[in-house]
């Protein structure tokens, strides 16, 4: 199916690694144009030249704090002055490090968790409404997590990102009538394929055992009907087509698990 995304004007936040990556890949192959918007101009850098290979007509880099106000209306104002519109905001930019909620009682911690995972995507979402409400259509689609049903060791993490589906599913209903589609995408676990899906500030960059190690990862599989991890691939192509105005152009305000059936919500 022709998803009619070639050409698309596509902001995607936090793109520069692991699962932002692989949804910007995913849009260079449908020959999309993309702003890559990242805290990590070099990593951003790295995945424009990448994109560019995989097909994307054009790529640009908003690096900045999109938990600096006014960060986020650079990255918009990025694909209007160039392509002059924004069809599809992706709000992936998040952060996490997991801790049990008894002992997870650093503050600035959760402060920090708090404005990269939630802050940032009421930034981005402002900025883009104004832009999308005049073209008359748009589509945003807000990055969760299957923390946001309730996880071991991603309390606070969890709590940011059930915060998102609360924020998308406002966001449909408010906008709705102006052509504007909001929807969620919960991803299950989703290891980096290797050290070039990271930059070297990233949680993911030290080791794997950092964030899940292998007793933690084998314990997880069990618990997923299909008995395997899920893939940056398989975020992209979820993204891809609760993008497309054709393919769902009557899905709004709907979250979609994409997680092996970890979790069916």
């Amino acid at each position: 199916m022709d998803l009619q995304l070639r050409n698309a004007r596509v902001l995607v936040t936090g793109g520069a690694s692991n699962i932002g990556r692989g949804i910007v890949h995913g849009f260079a192959r449908e020959g999309a144009r993309i702003v890559i918007s990242d805290i990590d101009a070099e990593q951003a850098e790295k995945v424009r030249a990448e994109a560019l290979e995989l097909g994307a007509a054009a790529v640009e880099v908003a690096a900045g704090d999109l938990t600096v106000e006014g960060v986020a209306r650079v990255a918009v104002d990025r694909a209007v002055r160039g392509w002059d519109g924004l069809d599809v905001l992706v709000n992936n930019a998040g952060w996490s490090v997991p801790g049990f909620i008894a002992e997870d009682t650093d503050r600035a911690k959760w402060q920090r968790t708090v404005e990269v995972n939630l802050y940032t995507a009421i930034a981005s979402t402002q900025a883009a409404l104004p832009v999308m409400r005049e073209a008359g259509q748009g589509s945003i689609v807000f990055i969760s997590s299957d923390a946001a049903f309730g996880q071991i060791r991603q309390g606070v993490y969890g709590a940011t990102k059930a915060a998102l589906i609360a924020l998308a599913r406002t966001t449909a209903r408010e906008h709705g009538r102006h052509g504007i589609r909001s929807n969620v995408v919960c991803p299950g676990l989703v290891i980096p394929e290797g050290p070039e899906a990271v930059g070297k500030d990233s949680l993911w960059a030290a080791d794997d055992d950092s964030v899940f190690n292998e007793k933690q990862i084998d314990f997880l599989l069990k618990d997923i009907p299909l008995r395997r991890l899920t893939k940056a691939d398989d975020i992209a192509n979820a993204v891809l087509w609760v993008s497309s105005e054709t393919a769902a152009r009557q899905v709004t305000g709907q979250v979609f698990s994409v997680s092996g059936g970890y979790t069916m919500p």
